[in-house]
């Protein structure tokens, strides 16, 4: 691919994360070009779906898709595909079904990622982790599927039942979103994260500062960034708000923002 160095550099500039996935993909990209029907990666962090779609834009052959077990998922496998290919892509994902004791409804997200990699398993095996009070599921790799049932036993010490299910049963988290309306002095990400989140301006910066926040799944590169209709911005521990549109200017020359505030 002409154009493989480029993306890399374009990648790098956010990132070792970001740089790694590229090229991952752009290898998986080239095998199609070269004659796979498709190739499908493993599961990634949701800012994949950008570098899949700039990677098949530079080339004629091939065209990406995303799927994760739901069509809102953050975890997806990357699939590229010939468009000249109009068979079935096999993404081979699966439904784990994990449950324990109603009484230790204190378990959250954290404990079972966490007894998940305590197995000694890559976080690319595994999709989103739905949490649902005394039990979640796991989206996986079908290849892991079989041994996950056989060895992931417990969650911070409380044991857990894991069984497969369909992945037609899967149960998306139900997301509410408060409407905000709001002007900003500019479309810089302190001045818009601040309103969309409800905190001032410095806790924005300083969330920015700390590493904790993402523009489109990538790392904010700063709170002066410029942002736009159609971006997510996510403050780890606070969720994630979605620029809905601009809705004009005031007197005073402000930009007037529609935006959702996700729990």
């Amino acid at each position: 691919m002409k154009d493989r160095e480029k993306i890399l550099r374009y990648f790098a500039a956010s990132g070792d994360e970001s740089k790694d996935m590229a090229m991952r993909l752009l290898d998986l990209a080239d095998a199609v070009d070269r004659g796979r029907p498709f190739a499908v990666g493993p599961f990634m962090a949701p800012f994949a779906r950008q570098i899949g779609q700039t990677i098949a834009a530079h080339m004629k052959t091939v065209k990406s898709t995303a799927f994760g077990g739901y069509h809102e998922a953050e975890r997806v496998r990357i699939a590229f595909q010939r468009v000249d290919y109009d068979g079935p892509v096999d993404f081979s994902e699966s439904l784990l079904s994990v449950t324990w004791d109603g009484r230790y409804r204190l378990i959250g997200h954290r404990d079972v990622l966490g007894s998940l990699m305590g197995l000694g398993i890559d976080r690319s095996v595994t999709g989103d982790i739905l949490m649902q009070g005394a039990g979640c599921q796991i989206v996986v790799d079908s290849a892991m599927k079989d041994w996950l049932m056989d060895n992931f036993k417990k969650v911070a010490m409380v044991p857990v039942k894991v069984e497969e299910i369909p992945l037609s049963d899967i149960q998306p988290p139900k997301q509410t979103a408060k409407e905000v309306r709001a002007t900003v002095a500019s479309l810089r990400l302190d001045a818009v994260g601040a309103a969309g989140f409800g905190i001032s301006r410095s806790k924005m910066v300083a969330a920015v500062e700390d590493e904790r926040t993402e523009v489109n799944w990538q790392p904010a590169k700063s709170a002066s960034q410029t942002v736009k209709a159609g971006d997510i911005i996510s403050i780890r521990g606070r969720g994630r708000i979605e620029i809905k549109e601009e809705t004009g200017r005031s007197r005073k020359g402000r930009t007037g923002l529609l935006i959702y505030r996700y729990k």
